[in-house]
């Protein structure tokens, strides 16, 4: 068997890296270009008459500049994130690569083992809080990792079949590059092998931009059932860059990614509503409705636990908004 080179592998896992944090940083620069681009002006629009021929052919051809350069990024992102699966998936064996094979909605019977263990379907299989802590807890994080991968090429399959482009590198492309990094740079990295620390320190700086990207579409998701939800604001119900805080503040975004994609392919695929006891009873702040920020977190003990549901707010300036 043909080993590859260090020096190569950690180019590899570099420029992979890289790549990545580019199409959430493309993505997120869209997002808050789309959200902050400033309204005209009353005395802008009363002026637009006085120079109407030339400025509308200008701003015609910005418009289609503009069009054809975010047409241009979604190709790119669309060609990497395609290649970037389709090269991970052929390094798995074909008997798991048969049974991760997705299938189409509806096709996993609906008792809590099946869904466990059920390969990844289109639209996706609703997965609450509840039934995710049962599979993630007793098996130390390990079904997690299955977790990750499933949502990851449902999303992926979910976009190709809606919209022909994808911005996620699905379950092969997000989850592999990670667990190859662990497997090979967490030796080397032990007998100070050069390069060793720099492919792990990869692999999770991969992961972890997938977590970003991740909450970014589920936002996208939960805006499209906002009524159904009945969510406040624009829908959108996570911060993206809470996947960058440390522990146990990461786990808070988290939980609540795992509870509004669960209910967003329970909307799409039509099933009823279920109560998530874990969710919406035992730590509120997973299902709260509202996107609250850090310092409403902090100040709020209401949305804590079910023990803190009656307490007052704490009057702190420092959490003052």
């Amino acid at each position: 068997r043909t080993m590859i080179p260090s020096a190569t592998t950690e180019r590899v896992f570099r420029w992979s890296v890289a790549l990545q944090l580019v199409i959430c940083s493309c993505l997120f620069l869209s997002d808050c270009t789309e959200a902050f681009a400033p309204e005209p002006s009353s005395q802008s629009l009363q002026l637009l008459p006085l120079h109407s021929s030339s400025s509308d052919n200008t701003a015609d051809d910005a418009s289609r500049s503009s069009r054809k350069s975010d047409d241009k990024t979604a190709e790119l992102i669309d060609d990497f994130c395609q290649g970037t699966n389709e090269f991970w998936k052929k390094l798995v064996i074909p008997p798991i690569r048969e049974y991760v094979e997705i299938r189409p909605g509806g096709t996993a019977p609906s008792d809590a083992l099946a869904k466990l263990t059920a390969p990844p379907e289109v639209p996706g299989i609703p997965r609450p809080v509840w039934l995710t802590i049962l599979g993630s807890v007793p098996t130390a994080l390990g079904w997690y990792g299955y977790y990750k991968f499933s949502v990851e090429e449902e999303l992926f399959q979910y976009e190709l079949q809606k919209e022909g482009k994808v911005t996620g590198c699905g379950g092969f492309g997000t989850l592999l590059p990670f667990v190859f990094g662990v497997i090979i740079g967490f030796p080397l990295s032990l007998i100070h092998f050069p390069g060793g620390e720099v492919i792990v320190q990869a692999a999770a700086f991969w992961i972890l931009a997938g977590q970003v990207n991740l909450y970014r579409r589920v936002n996208e998701l939960t805006e499209e059932v906002k009524e159904e939800l009945g969510l406040e604001g624009d829908g959108r119900m996570l911060y993206e860059w809470w996947a960058l805080l440390p522990p146990p503040l990461d786990v808070v975004v988290g939980l609540r990614q795992v509870h509004f994609l669960s209910e967003y392919w329970r909307v799409e695929r039509g099933e009823p509503y279920e109560r998530d006891i874990i969710a919406e009873e035992l730590f509120p702040f997973i299902s709260s409705k509202d996107r609250f920020t850090l310092k409403q977190f902090f100040r709020e003990p209401s949305r804590w636990f079910w023990f803190t549901s009656e307490w007052k707010d704490f009057d702190i300036d420092i959490l003052k908004d």
